[in-house]
């Protein structure tokens, strides 16, 4: 049975997070997947304490809809909870889709369609129907996305994405770093698009975070822009800062040195003399954290493979030949064995 589904649809819910009614919002969802025309399944699962939410998707299992449900020990975060409930799933394609009203389940379609050519399709809300500060904030934050990463994505934080299986089975996602996915299925060298979508009128709401939330994301986004940036080349953003850094002691520090010397200027009791010295050692020391970088990465760098082969394309004469060296081979490892 688990060889015939086409399509998983994996919908999680956050204990901090605010949801909508599971039983209200399960019955839209069907019927846009249903809209696809695929043999599906619907994967649930509870991230923490939501006894109530349990409940009302066990009396959805009751009246015999086809849904499964995983229930976490406890909070562990938007990455873990996805990565259960795509180790659960049997679908060659799979559709993730928020816990909330988000986007109208009529044009879920469009996103399955996408698949046919591209490897992940993720959902742009256009237009938006969003309260000012909510625009301003959605605005600002894929511009550093367009800055740190150089993408053009438009809603990256649109939770209605559908990709196929092997984008997950090659990332591996972690911390809250989901939200991202497409941006580390850009770097892997998917085929990923946006598709516009309808904003659902429930969507309409007021959001505003507290002032740690902001944080986070900034530090996110500047984990983000180290790993897809330097992953494999650390000595360009350490030794670079380190040279600027060690450069500017030095500079000072010889000014310094021409004022004492030519100008009779003491030298004592006067704090810019630390100023220099903290700069070279800085510089000193970022330039070795990424030389440290270069070496690690030197050391592990064949077992690093952050790429995908999408086609490979041989003439007849190189597959003759490849054909003729394997037989070769097997002919000495025989001759060598007897």
């Amino acid at each position: 049975m688990n060889s015939k589904i086409d399509l998983s649809v994996i919908v999680v819910y956050y204990e901090k997070y605010d949801f909508d009614d599971p039983i209200k919002l399960f019955y839209d969802y069907k019927k846009g997947v249903e809209a696809t025309g695929l043999n599906y399944e619907f994967i649930y699962v509870i991230d923490g304490a939501l006894p109530e939410v349990q409940e009302k998707l066990r009396e959805l299992n009751k009246d015999g809809e086809k849904i499964k449900l995983l229930k976490l020990g406890r909070w562990f975060g938007d990455a873990t909870a996805l990565e259960a409930g795509f180790e659960n799933s049997y679908g060659e394609l799979i559709l993730t889709l928020p816990s909330h009203y988000q986007v109208d389940a009529k044009d879920f379609p469009k996103l399955i369609n996408a698949l046919q050519d591209k490897d992940m399709a993720i959902g742009w809300r256009f237009p938006r129907i969003d309260g000012f500060l909510n625009s301003i904030q959605s605005k600002f934050f894929n511009l550093l996305i367009k800055l740190f990463v150089g993408t053009n994505f438009h809603d990256l934080k649109c939770n209605v994405r559908a990709f196929k299986r092997d984008v997950l089975n090659k990332i591996y996602i972690y911390g809250d770093q989901d939200r991202f996915l497409p941006l580390w299925a850009w770097r892997y060298g998917y085929k990923v698009v946006e598709i516009k979508v309808t904003q659902h009128q429930k969507d309409f709401r007021q959001k505003f975070y507290p002032f740690r939330n902001y944080i986070q994301r900034s530090l996110e986004l500047l984990s983000l822009f180290f790993l897809i940036k330097f992953t494999k080349k650390p000595i360009r953003f350490f030794g670079s800062s380190g040279l600027v850094i060690f450069g500017l002691g030095t500079l000072l520090g010889f000014y310094l040195f021409i004022q004492r010397i030519f100008m009779g200027i003491p030298l004592a009791d006067r704090p810019i003399v630390l100023v220099s010295i903290l700069l070279l050692v800085f510089g000193v020391l970022s330039f070795s954290i990424g030389l440290v970088g270069e070496l690690i990465i030197f050391t592990h760098a064949k077992d690093i493979k952050d790429y995908i082969v999408e086609e490979v394309i041989t003439s007849k004469n190189v597959g003759e030949f490849e054909t003729q060296l394997e037989q070769n081979n097997l002919t000495n490892q025989n001759g060598v064995n007897s």
